[in-house]
């Protein structure tokens, strides 16, 4: 496993917290950097892209990087509706919306698997947050709060219900195996 990390303040916890793992190697840099000279079976982007100034690169140097038939998964803030201080003060280029997504993830070469909201709840706290209260910051109490006890029932729910709209989107999407299945999919 090769975790990469652009952050020059992070690469140091993440060493020491997987110096003892030999499965575990941490790269300071960019996927674009490095895409296509490694390859993977899984690429796991969860609250990055929205950091990514040309998140179409991002996502073409996943694809290189992958396996014929490897898997992406994302998770990134949705509706750029909310898009309000806590956005700019985390720094986001942007927040997605659903068929934004897919097109990019297309335009890149993916088949997508699944492709839907998460959080419905979080839609007004983030709103409340960041654009009535024009928070640039979370308190840390009230992540915690919000983590133990809305996101468990909420799991549960929307695992079974996916909601219309919801603070964030997951995606699924694969490279074809091959580009003759790829034709034969669209087809």
């Amino acid at each position: 496993m090769l975790l990469i990390e652009p952050a020059e303040n992070n690469i140091p916890e993440l060493r020491r917290r997987f110096s003892n793992d030999p499965r575990v190697g941490v790269h300071h840099g960019y996927l674009e950097e490095i895409g296509g000279t490694v390859v993977a079976d899984t690429v796991i982007a969860v609250n990055v892209l929205e950091h990514v100034e040309h998140d179409i690169d991002f996502l073409r140097a996943a694809h290189r990087t992958l396996a014929p038939g490897g898997s992406l998964l994302l998770l990134v803030p949705a509706l750029p509706a909310l898009y309000g201080s806590l956005d700019k003060a985390f720094d986001h280029y942007r927040r997605y919306t659903k068929s934004g997504l897919r097109e990019s993830l297309l335009t890149a070469g993916f088949e997508i698997e699944t492709l839907h909201f998460l959080n419905i709840v979080g839609v007004a706290a983030w709103f409340a947050a960041g654009r009535i209260f024009r928070r640039t910051t979370l308190g840390r109490p009230q992540v915690q709060l919000y983590d133990r006890w809305v996101i468990p029932w909420l799991r549960r729910i929307e695992s079974r219900i996916h909601p219309p709209l919801g603070q964030s989107l997951i995606a699924i999407a694969r490279k074809p195996a091959s580009t003759a299945q790829r034709r034969t999919k669209r087809s």
